[in-house]
């Protein structure tokens, strides 16, 4: 996590920029109280207890993942702080239904990379659809190209030296409430209509500027 100078997160919950009701029907309200109000914050809570009178206590967010990341001895707290880390960027990348507008700039880069948005959607659907279990599917820039990458459990890209600029949570808690079984119609509602494009092109550029 060398790549993350700038982004030093303080190990507390972080509040949503929108209300738990923003995201209905796609992400219902019940679904942000589990999700964000119980398994969100039991990552952090977990992870505090974790480091408590250990090296790691006082340490940013970013620097318990990369540190916990390297050691197996320490894979619980890299589970819970990567995580945490993980849902920090999900509730900050969705826009209240209505919000969502992709940018030009952005819809230029999807085209040059996957040859359309459509496409883009595709790869990003059934990249979600298709991790067995419990997981994630990311966007990522990766030696300055953008590409669709998977990861299980709460691994996180940065294990693997790429940038996740968008990323879909496929545990079943995160869409279990409202869609039950349709893992699909869940991740195609989602990126039809909720997501934060400013915010996505917002991290591309920030981290194009790093590598």
């Amino acid at each position: 996590m060398q790549h993350k100078e700038h982004w030093l997160t303080p190990l507390e919950l972080p509040e949503l920029p929108y209300a738990k009701d923003a995201l209905a029907p796609v992400i219902s309200e019940q679904t942000i109280e589990f999700h964000y109000g119980k398994h969100h914050k039991a990552y952090f809570d977990t992870t505090k207890d974790l480091v408590k009178d250990t090296a790691l206590e006082g340490a940013s967010l970013e620097e318990i993942v990369d540190t916990s990341g390297k050691d197996p001895s320490l894979k619980k707290l890299y589970n819970n702080a990567a995580q945490a880390w993980n849902h920090n960027l999900y509730w900050k990348q969705f826009a209240p239904v209505g919000q969502s507008k992709m940018p030009m700039e952005l819809e230029k880069m999807l085209q040059e990379n996957f040859g359309s948005v459509q496409e883009f959607k595709k790869k990003m659907t059934e990249s979600g659809v298709t991790r067995f279990g419990s997981g994630w599917a990311w966007l990522v820039l990766d030696n300055g190209k953008l590409d669709i990458y998977s990861t299980p459990n709460g691994d996180n890209p940065w294990k693997d030296d790429k940038f996740p600029v968008f990323g879909l949570d496929v545990w079943e808690h995160a869409y279990y409430l409202d869609y039950q079984n349709l893992r699909k119609k869940h991740i195609e509602e989602v990126l039809d209509k909720i997501v934060n494009w400013d915010y996505v092109l917002e991290l591309i550029k920030k981290y194009q500027d790093q590598q």
